[in-house]
C-alpha cells in the first residue's frame, strides 16, 4: 500500500503538489494566525498585569456608604470620602488589621474643612506718583477662581501717601479716651475715629485719618460685601524714596512702632479652606511613603499630641499638622490701582470721608494679578523658615459637606445637583470666636449640602500648627491606568468634554475652586495623626465622635499586580474582612479611571454651565478585560482552525473528484471500500506530513515579517497539527470515495438540479450552477463566512476595550495591543475564505467546462461569461459574508453583553468588504475562461 501511495504521489506530480500546497498554506496560516492570537493574549495580560499595581488591593467604609452607581456600574467618584466623615471604630480597625494576609491596613478618618489665611502681597510701589506731596491710591480688588469663570468685586481698600510726617498710636495706650502716639504726645479720640493715624500738618498741628469700620469686626456676618474692612492705611514717603508705615503694614520690625520699606507693599488676607484628615503616620508611610515626601520641617509622629496652652480664661488647643506645598486650588487675586491725587483723608468724619473717597475720580495707575497657590507657598516658606512651625489655620469652625447627588440622562451623562449656598452660620455667627471670615466663594451656589461639625466652642480656641511640609508629588506614584479614586492625595481634574467647554476653560482643565460645597473638592491636604482625634473632637456630639475612621485602606501581601492568583487571594482576604467587621469591603486590585460626562450647572458669580469629562474609576476592570481577552483568544483560535479545515477540505475534495474515473476502475478490479478510503488518508497523510516539515521551517520567517512571535514550541505543533487538518479534511471525501459505486464515474461532474425552475436570467442562471453543487457551495461560502465573523469578532473585542464593557484608560490601551495581531489573524482568515472562493469557482470552471465551451459554440461572448462567473462569485460573497456577520454579531454579543447598534454597523461594513474581497478572488477563474478548449471538448462531448 505505501508504495502504491508513493507511485501515486509521483505519477501525479501536478496534483500532490496542489494538494501539498493546500495543506502547507492551512498549516502555516494556522500556526501564524493562532500564534498572532496567543501572542495577543500574552500582551494584554502583560499589559494587564504592569498597569494594574495601585496604592491599595481593598477599600474598606462604614457599611451602606455604597452610592447606587457604585453598585450599578461599579464606578467610584473622585475623592468621594470628602463627604464621607467617620462610621468606622477603633476596635473594627484593629480587626481589619488582624485578618490574615494583610500587609498594610491604612485608616484615614476625614474631619472637615478648616479656614486658612493666606497672605497675598498687593505690591503698589509703581502706583505711586512721587512728585505728588499728597495722593490716595484706590485699590479695587477681584476674587477670581474656576479658570476666571468666577469672579465677584470686594470693596475696595485706600492708601494714603503723605510727604508728610506720620505718628501713630503706641500699642500700650490707654484706650478708654485717649492714646499716647510715637511723637510723645497724648490725643484725645472720643470725637474723631479712634486709635488711628495722624498726619503732622506744616503748622505743627495733626490731625486724625479716618479708618471707619463696617459691620462685624470679626468678619463672621453678613454678605461678602459687607464683611470686607473699608479702611484707610496711611503711608509716608520719605525724602530718601523709602516708605514709612505703622509696624505690622509694611514689615515686621520687632517691638518698634514704626517700620520702613524700599516697597510699598499692602497685604490681602485671601481665607480659603483646607481639608483635615487624621492618618496612621507609620501606615501611611507603608503605604505611600509618606514620611519620604517631607520636604520642610520634621515628619509626623504617631506620638505627636494636642497641646493646651491657657491665656486667662482662653485655652489655646494647637493641632500638629503635616501641611502641604501645593494648594491645588484654582483661584487668583486681580487688583486695580486708581490714583486720586485730590484725596485730603486727613481731618474728614469717617462717614464724609468714605463718601468721597468712593466718589473720587482718578487715573489708572496699574494693575496686578496674584495667584493663590503661588502666595500660599511663600506664606507658608515665611512661616515655616525654622522648620518648627506655621499657623496659617483655624479650626474653631470646622465645615463638613456632603456627597453629589447625581441625575442620570438617557445618554449616559451624569448632571450634578444645584445646591444653594450654604446658611453664614455654617461658618459661625458675632457670637462665636472665629477671626476668618468665610471663603468668598462660599456665596455662590455649589453641588454638595455643607454642615458644621458639632463641636463645643467653650473657652478654646482651636488652631493647626504645622510640623512639616510634604510634597504630595513625591509620593510612591502608580501606572496613571491603574489609580483608584482615592489615592488620597491626588488633586481631581475634570477636563471640557465639549469645544464650548473647552472654550470655556481655555483649554485647560476645572480644578477645585475653594468652596467646599463645589463640584470638585481638593484631597485632605491637612494631616494630622489618630492619636489627636479624640481631644480634637471633645465636647463634640454624634456618631463620628465614637468611630471617627472614614476608610481602610488595605494592601494584601505577596501581590504585584493583577493574575488569577492575585485576584484569588484579594478575594479570600475581602471576604474574611466583611464577615469579621460587618463594612462594606470593595476590591479595588485591577481598577482603572473611566472617564464619565459630567454637566455642571452654571454658578451664580459668572461661570457658564459645563460639561465636563471626569476620570472615575471603574471597578474589576483587569478582571472583565482578561475574561474578555481569553473569550477572544478561544473564539479566534476556533475560527482559525476552522477556516483552515474547510479550506483544505475543499482542496481535498478537488484532488478526488479529479480521480473519479481511476477510482471506479479500482473498485471494479474488487478494491474493497475500506481500501480504496485507505488510499485517500494515506496519500493525504503522506502530503499532510510534508506540509508540516516545510511549515515548521516557514512559520518563523513569515512571523518575523508579520511582526508576530512564534516560539519553538509553537512552530513544533505544525507537523502534528499539518497530519491532523489533513487527515480531518480528507475524512469526508475519503468517505465518499470508498462508497462511490463504480457507475459514478459514468454520470456527469456536476448534477442538474431538477427542482429549481428554468432560470430566465442571468444571475439566475449563475444560482442555479451553485444549486447544482450544494456541498462544494457551502464549503467555499462556510470558510468566507468564518473569516467575516472572525473580523467582526476582532472589531467587537477592540469596542467592547474602548468602552462597552470597560470604558477606561487601562481598557482603551489594552485595545491598541490587542488590534495588531488579532487584526492580522483575522484578515488573513478572511483571504483565506475568499481563496476558497476562488478555489470553488475554478473547480465549477474546469468541471462545467463541456457546458461552457457549448455555451460558448452557440454564440456567447467571453464577456458574458464572465459576468455569469461573477455572479456565481457575487453571490458566494452575499452567502459568506452574510452568515458570516451573522455569527460575528452572535459573537459580539457573547464578548460585550449587549449588541450596540455601532458594532451592527461596523459588522455590515465588514460584510461589504467581504463581498469586494470575494469579487476580486472571482476575477481570477473568470479570467481562466479564455483558456478554454472549445473545439476538443465539443469533441469530446
Amino acid at each position: 500500500m505505501l508504495s502504491f501511495i508513493w507511485r501515486q504521489l509521483r505519477g501525479r506530480a501536478g496534483r500532490s503538489l496542489a494538494l501539498l500546497a493546500g495543506v502547507l498554506v492551512a498549516t502555516t496560516g494556522f500556526v501564524v494566525l493562532t500564534g498572532a492570537t496567543t501572542t495577543s493574549r500574552l500582551d494584554v495580560t502583560g499589559t494587564v498585569e504592569r498597569n494594574t499595581r495601585a496604592a491599595y488591593d481593598i477599600l474598606v467604609r462604614p457599611k451602606g456608604t455604597r452610592t447606587p452607581l457604585e453598585a450599578e456600574r461599579g464606578l467610584v467618584r473622585p475623592n468621594y470620602l470628602s463627604g464621607l466623615y467617620g462610621g468606622i471604630a477603633t476596635a473594627q480597625y484593629e480587626q481589619v488589621k488582624a485578618v490574615a494576609g494583610v500587609e498594610v491596613a491604612a485608616p484615614i478618618a476625614m474631619i472637615g474643612y478648616s479656614t486658612s489665611a493666606v497672605p497675598m502681597p498687593i505690591d503698589l510701589t509703581r502706583a505711586v506718583d512721587r512728585s505728588l506731596d499728597r495722593q490716595v491710591i484706590r485699590v479695587e480688588p477681584t476674587y477670581v477662581a474656576e479658570r476666571g469663570l468666577s469672579t465677584a468685586r470686594g470693596k475696595p481698600r485706600y492708601v494714603y501717601v503723605t510727604k508728610l510726617p506720620l505718628i501713630h498710636p503706641i500699642l500700650d495706650a490707654d484706650t478708654q479716651n485717649s492714646a499716647r502716639y510715637t511723637d510723645g504726645r497724648t490725643y484725645s479720640w472720643a470725637d474723631a475715629c479712634g486709635p488711628v493715624s495722624r498726619e503732622v500738618q506744616p503748622d505743627g498741628s495733626s490731625r486724625p485719618i479716618c479708618d471707619p469700620q463696617r459691620g462685624d469686626l470679626l468678619g463672621n456676618r453678613g454678605s461678602m460685601s459687607e464683611r470686607d474692612n473699608w479702611q484707610v492705611t496711611s503711608v509716608r514717603l520719605l525724602p530718601d524714596g523709602r516708605f514709612e508705615a505703622e509696624n505690622g503694614v509694611l514689615a515686621r520690625d520687632g517691638d518698634a512702632p514704626t517700620a520702613t520699606a524700599d516697597r510699598l507693599t499692602l497685604t490681602e488676607r485671601l481665607t480659603v479652606p483646607f481639608l483635615l484628615a487624621a492618618v496612621d503616620p507609620d501606615a501611611e508611610q507603608r503605604l505611600v511613603g509618606l514620611t519620604d515626601s517631607v520636604v520642610d520641617g520634621r515628619p509626623l509622629r504617631a506620638e505627636d499630641t494636642v497641646t493646651d496652652t491657657r491665656l486667662g480664661g482662653l485655652v489655646n488647643r494647637s493641632v500638629p499638622v503635616l501641611t502641604t506645598n501645593r494648594p491645588y486650588l484654582d483661584g487668583a487675586l486681580r487688583a486695580n490701582f486708581v490714583r486720586l491725587p485730590d484725596a485730603r483723608p486727613a481731618g474728614l468724619p469717617g462717614g464724609e470721608l468714605e463718601e468721597r473717597l468712593r466718589r473720587g475720580t482718578g487715573t489708572p495707575a496699574g494693575a496686578v494679578q496674584l495667584d493663590l497657590a503661588e502666595s500660599y507657598r511663600a506664606g507658608l516658606a515665611e512661616g515655616l523658615g525654622d522648620g518648627s512651625r506655621c499657623c496659617f489655620g483655624q479650626l474653631q469652625i470646622i465645615t463638613q459637606p456632603g456627597a453629589v447627588e447625581y441625575e442620570r440622562r438617557p445618554d449616559g451623562t451624569l448632571r450634578a445637583a444645584d445646591v444653594p449656598p450654604a446658611d453664614p452660620a455654617v461658618f459661625g455667627d458675632q457670637r462665636e470666636f472665629n477671626p476668618l471670615p468665610r471663603p468668598w466663594l462660599t456665596e455662590d451656589s455649589g453641588s454638595r449640602p455643607l454642615r458644621r461639625l458639632a463641636l463645643s466652642i467653650g473657652d478654646n480656641n482651636r488652631h493647626w500648627d504645622a510640623v512639616g511640609v510634604f510634597d504630595p508629588e513625591k509620593l510612591t506614584g502608580f501606572s496613571d491606568l491603574g489609580k483608584v479614586p482615592l489615592e488620597t492625595y491626588e488633586p481631581p481634574r475634570a477636563d471640557g468634554a465639549d469645544d464650548r467647554s473647552r472654550a470655556a476653560l481655555g483649554g485647560a482643565p476645572l480644578e477645585p475652586s475653594g468652596n467646599p460645597a463645589g463640584y470638585l473638592s481638593a484631597p485632605p491636604l491637612l494631616l494630622t495623626n489618630l492619636a489627636s482625634v479624640p481631644k480634637l473632637l471633645e465636647g463634640g456630639a454624634g456618631p463620628q465622635v465614637k468611630a471617627p475612621i472614614s476608610a481602610i485602606r488595605v494592601r494584601v501581601a505577596d501581590i504585584d499586580g493583577y493574575s488569577e492568583r492575585s485576584a484569588e487571594r484579594v478575594r479570600l482576604v475581602a471576604e474574611q474582612i466583611a464577615r469579621e467587621t460587618g463594612l462594606d469591603v470593595d476590591i479595588t486590585l485591577g481598577s482603572s479611571p473611566a472617564p464619565q460626562t459630567v454637566e455642571l450647572p452654571a454658578g451664580s458669580f459668572g461661570r457658564p454651565a459645563l460639561r465636563l469629562t471626569e476620570n472615575w474609576s471603574a471597578l474589576g476592570v483587569a478582571s472583565v478585560i482578561t475574561q474578555a481577552v481569553d473569550r477572544k483568544s478561544v473564539a479566534l483560535f476556533l475560527l482559525v482552525l476552522v477556516v483552515c479545515v474547510l479550506f483544505l477540505g475543499n482542496a481535498v475534495s478537488a484532488a478526488v473528484r479529479d480521480r473519479r474515473s481511476e477510482l471506479a476502475v479500482l473498485a471494479c478490479l474488487g478494491w474493497s471500500s475500506r481500501r480504496i478510503g485507505a488510499l485517500i488518508l494515506g496519500e493525504v497523510g503522506a502530503l499532510g506530513l510534508a506540509a508540516g516539515l516545510l511549515s515548521l521551517g516557514l512559520a518563523f520567517p513569515l512571523g518575523a515579517a508579520l511582526g508576530i512571535d512564534v516560539g519553538w514550541r509553537h512552530a513544533a505543533l505544525a507537523v502534528p497539527v499539518a497530519l491532523l487538518l489533513a487527515l480531518v479534511a480528507g475524512s469526508a471525501p475519503a468517505l465518499r470515495a470508498a462508497r462511490a459505486h463504480p457507475a459514478a464515474a459514468l454520470r456527469p461532474p456536476v448534477a442538474p438540479a431538477r427542482w429549481v425552475r428554468r432560470p430566465r436570467t442571468l444571475p439566475g442562471l449563475a444560482l442555479v450552477n451553485l444549486v447544482r453543487t450544494p456541498g462544494r457551495t457551502l464549503l467555499g461560502a462556510g470558510a468566507l463566512g468564518i473569516g467575516v465573523a472572525a473580523l467582526t469578532l476582532v472589531t467587537a473585542a477592540a469596542y467592547a476595550f474602548r468602552g462597552a464593557i470597560v470604558g477606561s484608560l487601562l481598557g482603551d490601551t489594552v485595545s491598541l495591543s490587542v488590534r495588531g495581531a488579532d487584526t492580522t489573524a483575522a484578515v488573513a482568515t478572511v483571504l483565506l475564505g475568499a481563496t476558497a472562493v476562488a478555489d470553488v469557482l475554478y473547480l465549477n470552471i474546469r468541471d462545467r467546462a463541456a457546458e461552457l465551451a457549448t455555451l460558448r459554440a452557440v454564440g456567447w461572448t467571453d464577456a458574458a461569461l464572465g459576468r455569469l462567473i461573477g455572479y456565481e462569485g457575487l453571490a458566494l460573497g452575499l452567502l459568506g459574508a452574510l452568515s458570516g456577520a451573522a455569527l460575528g454579531l452572535a459573537g459580539a454579543a457573547w464578548l460585550v453583553g449587549d449588541l450596540p447598534t455601532t458594532l451592527v454597523l461596523v459588522a455590515a461594513l465588514v460584510a461589504a468588504t467581504g463581498v469586494l474581497v470575494t469579487c476580486v478572488a472571482a476575477l481570477v477563474p473568470a479570467a481562466l475562461l479564455r483558456r478554454i478548449p472549445t473545439a476538443r471538448l465539443l469533441a469530446e462531448e
